[in-house]
């Protein structure tokens, strides 16, 4: 277990561009995604920190070093009419899981949304994650079977900007 001392969360700045990213190639390993990281630290640095800001990091840090984040940007909510956080990932590099930390970014990014009178959290878990399932359950989460994500990407995203 790691001591509350040694563990530091702290909102990423200009210079963790580096790590952020590499944190994020680790997700995707993990995922058995890394073929769909086709971005790049450069304009990871120009969303995190450029004008518009498109999203936010928390860096969890142990004894010094980077070891997890959670990447997370506003959405709203019309039902509610107010903002909520979409938590687009939440990742503690495997040597340091099950030490709390991954619940100390939830908690953290929970606390962001509650600071900003957001009206919800939210998430997505890929189907095949038990240990994740079980985990954002155990912090209180609801897993909704009946809703679907519905996404559009390069060039179908490019055909649906030009269908008349």
């Amino acid at each position: 277990m790691t001591s509350g001392s040694d563990l530091i969360l702290r909102f990423a700045e200009p210079s963790d561009s580096n790590v952020v990213f590499e944190l994020i190639k680790g997700l995707a390993e993990y995922e058995k995604l890394s073929h769909a990281v086709t971005g790049n630290v450069l304009a990871l640095e120009e969303h995190l920190f450029g004008s518009p800001r498109y999203v936010e990091v928390i860096l969890a840090e142990y004894a010094g070093q980077a070891v997890g984040f959670a990447l997370f940007f506003h959405n709203y909510s019309t039902f509610l009419t107010k903002p909520g956080i979409y938590l687009e990932d939440l990742f503690v590099l495997p040597e340091y899981r099950r030490q709390g930390i991954g619940k100390a970014l939830l908690k953290k990014v929970a606390q962001i949304a509650v600071e900003r009178n957001c009206g919800r959290l939210e998430w997505s878990v890929l189907d095949w994650n038990e240990p994740a399932q079980a985990f954002y359950r155990s912090m209180g989460a609801s897993i909704l079977d009946d809703w679907r994500i519905c996404r559009v990407t390069e060039e179908a995203l490019t055909q649906l900007a030009a269908k008349r």
